[in-house]
């Protein structure tokens, strides 16, 4: 088994590639032997504010530098990080800090009067530091990242870490009840490095543009950068014009991004007056992507594509589909393979059981239930939870999928989405991939509403292009054309936009909470 840390490998990049520029943030530059001197003296800074190993950190940051100095000093110092989301709400973050009795909070200065409501609720929290441009603006009694960082200088000082000790707390996504916090170790984390390294083909001296949360998917896909001497160019957030702006000024080669930020770029007016020729892999995921808005993609940008499929409790990555399977001539065959998940990674064994635990054959819909390196060490203090999803072994996804003869994967959907209707079984991902074959659909999001007779009925929420574009019966009769009566939508419902998580997901809680408001039981 690999031994190496997760400081272990910054440390590496930082021998191997000392003066090769690390990080580019506005019109700031960072090289390998910054980010370590950076990294190193925080590691003295939070030596001496009294951080020991086994201390939980809260990141509630927004993209910047100092975020990967903290993260390589809590991982050198043996700490475990737990990286909060930004767009989640302050209850839902004093919850997480207070389950795993946080000690201390790192916060960006964009986020302090956040902290201020926060601070009367959190039971454990002893030290704040705040990322901040003026030390005058930060709060009484909180420290400051950079006057820490400037006025310590990088010890000896040495921490025995296991492979086996956790290196971050990652909380679910929350739309189903309280967020469970995954246990990810350095173990899994190296493991989750390495597959990506090998599953996304990221080359010598990628220029990779990262504008999803680095607390998050983004932070994810640093260290493949960088063990291949490549440099990381920061954004702040996602804005689409300044994102093309990037990729033309810095030769951007490869980015993340969700399939709502790629709709967003396909729908950009001046999208053809930028020089995107750099760009040669644009990873995707943690949401579905309809088949029809891929096509799209693939024909403006060129077989540029990546797909990734995996879950917080395996990092990222079970299956992937990568750009030369975006390549294919037979338009039918084309679209089943852009309707799939790929096919699993080379570390990932994958299987698809029944209700009975049993495999199913192929071609028959079951759980996906996956074994692989980097699986989590548990959820935090919920052993019920972990039994639950980690049998024999195998962790158990709650994705529902099929597999064709190739071994690509496709997900009919979550297990927890089911609609069932008059006891019948289906999937509101079919519905919505048909939904977005639609000229006039825009974006569209499938649920169970409650009703009398049968239980639940569909229901589809649907953006349109233009106001009037479609009707209710249009759409229905489109879907039923295509998919048969049982499945086809029994209303349909025209909304401005789709709500989305905090992670671009659709949030179907948000969606169903409007039509089972006052019922015994909603759907989740």
């Amino acid at each position: 088994m690999i031994t190496l840390t997760i400081g272990d490998l910054y440390d590496r990049c930082v021998q191997f590639f000392g003066d090769s520029t690390a990080i580019t943030f506005k019109d700031r530059s960072y090289t390998y032997r910054d980010m370590g001197h950076h990294a190193d003296c925080l590691v003295t800074a939070l030596d001496r504010v009294g951080l020991k190993k086994g201390d939980k950190v809260g990141f509630l940051m927004a993209n910047c530098p100092e975020y990967i100095f903290c993260e390589i000093a809590v991982a050198k110092l043996g700490c475990t990080r737990v990286p909060l989301a930004v767009l989640l709400n302050p209850d839902d973050h004093v919850y997480m800090l207070n389950l795993v009795e946080c000690t201390t909070l790192i916060y960006h200065e964009k986020l302090a009067d956040r902290i201020k409501e926060m601070m009367p609720k959190l039971e454990t929290v002893t030290n704040y530091i705040c990322v901040a441009e003026d030390a005058s603006s930060v709060m009484d009694g909180h420290l400051h990242m950079q006057t820490l960082m400037k006025e310590n200088q990088p010890s000896n000082l040495k921490v025995e870490i296991d492979p086996e000790d956790l290196v971050g707390i990652y909380f679910t996504g929350g739309t189903t009840g309280k967020p469970k916090g995954v246990m990810l170790s350095h173990r899994a984390w190296v493991y989750t490095v390495l597959m990506e390294t090998l599953d996304f083909d990221f080359g010598r001296e990628e220029v990779f543009a990262y504008m999803t949360p680095l607390t998050h998917a983004g932070g994810c896909l640093m260290l493949p950068v960088f063990l291949r001497k490549g440099r990381c160019v920061i954004l702040d957030h996602f804005d689409p014009g300044e994102f093309l702006e990037c990729v033309q000024k810095e030769n951007v080669t490869m980015t993340f991004l969700v399939p709502t930020m790629i709709y967003v770029l396909l729908d950009h007016p001046d999208l053809n007056n930028y020089d995107l020729s750099s760009l040669r892999n644009v990873i995707y995921g943690a949401s579905a992507i309809a088949p029809e808005r891929l096509k799209q993609a693939v024909t403006t940008f060129g077989p540029i594509f990546t797909q990734l499929f995996g879950q917080t409790e395996a990092p990222m990555v079970f299956s992937s589909l990568p750009r030369e399977d975006h390549v294919i001539e037979d338009p039918e065959r084309e679209r089943q393979i852009f309707a799939s998940a790929g096919r699993p990674t080379f570390h990932a064994e994958v299987k698809l059981i029944g209700d009975d635990g049993k495999e199913v054959e192929q071609g028959e819909k079951g759980e996906i239930v996956v074994r692989c390196a980097n699986m989590m060490s548990g959820y935090y203090k919920n052993p019920e939870a972990t039994a639950d999803t980690i049998k024999n072994g195998w962790l158990h996804t709650g994705d529902i999928a099929r597999q064709d003869e190739e071994g690509f994967i496709y997900i009919v959907d979550r297990k927890k989405d089911m609609i069932i209707s008059g006891g019948f079984n289906i999937f509101p991902r079919e519905i919505e991939d048909v939904l977005f074959e639609h000229p006039a659909v825009k974006d569209a999001a499938v649920i169970g509403s409650p009703h009398d007779k049968w239980g639940e009925e569909v229901r589809a929420v649907v953006v349109l292009r233009e106001k009037d574009a479609a009707t209710t019966e249009d759409l229905i009769a489109f879907v039923k054309e295509k998919k048969g009566s049982l499945v086809s939508p029994k209303k349909v419902d025209f909304w401005d936009s789709i709500p989305l998580t905090n992670l671009g997901k659709v949030d179907k809680k948000a969606i169903r909470a409007k039509y089972w408001e006052g019922k015994d039981r909603m759907i989740s």
